[in-house]
C-alpha cells in the first residue's frame, strides 16, 4: 500500500461559501499514480466543513437555509460568552457536517455519483484562507 499526503489552499468568500473542490482533488489523484484506493479530504480549522452535494444553484441556496434552521445565528452560544467573536453558530454547524470525508477511487477516478461533487463549506463569518489536507491511500 502507498500513502501520499498533499494539500490544497482554498480562499473562501465568507459564511456559506461553497467551493467545488472536485477538479483539484481529481487532478492530484491522477498525478499520484495510485490506481485504486481511498482519498480522505480534511479541512484544517473548526469553522469549515467538507461534504458532497449536487453543486447546483438550488442546493447552494437550500443548504445554508437548512443550516440556519438547525443552528440559527440569533440564539445564545456558550462560545460567544468565552470569545465574543460572533461565530458560535459557525462552530456548531461545522461540527454537524464534519471536517473530512473519505471517497473511494478506481483507475485513478473518484467513484462519485453523476451529480455528486466534493465541496468545502465556509461557515465562519468572514473570508478565510483554508488548508485542505488530502491523504491518498491505495495500490498502483
Amino acid at each position: 500500500m502507498v500513502i501520499i499526503t498533499k494539500s490544497i489552499r482554498v480562499k473562501s468568500k465568507g459564511e456559506n461559501d461553497m467551493i467545488d473542490i472536485t477538479p483539484q482533488i481529481s487532478k492530484i489523484l491522477e498525478e499520484s499514480n495510485i490506481k485504486n484506493g481511498n482519498v480522505t479530504i480534511f479541512v484544517s480549522g473548526s469553522t469549515a466543513a467538507i461534504t458532497t452535494i449536487e453543486f447546483e444553484p438550488g442546493l447552494l441556496r437550500d443548504f445554508p437555509k437548512m443550516l440556519a434552521r438547525i443552528a440559527p445565528k440569533d440564539i445564545e452560544y456558550g462560545h460567544e460568552q468565552v470569545w465574543h467573536d460572533g461565530n458560535g453558530h459557525s462552530h456548531v454547524r461545522a461540527s454537524l457536517i464534519g471536517p473530512s470525508i473519505t471517497i473511494p477511487f478506481r483507475d485513478s477516478h473518484l467513484l462519485l455519483g453523476t451529480w455528486q461533487q466534493i465541496v468545502m463549506i465556509e461557515l465562519d463569518t468572514r473570508s478565510r484562507d483554508r488548508n485542505l489536507v488530502l491523504q491518498i491511500m491505495g495500490e498502483n
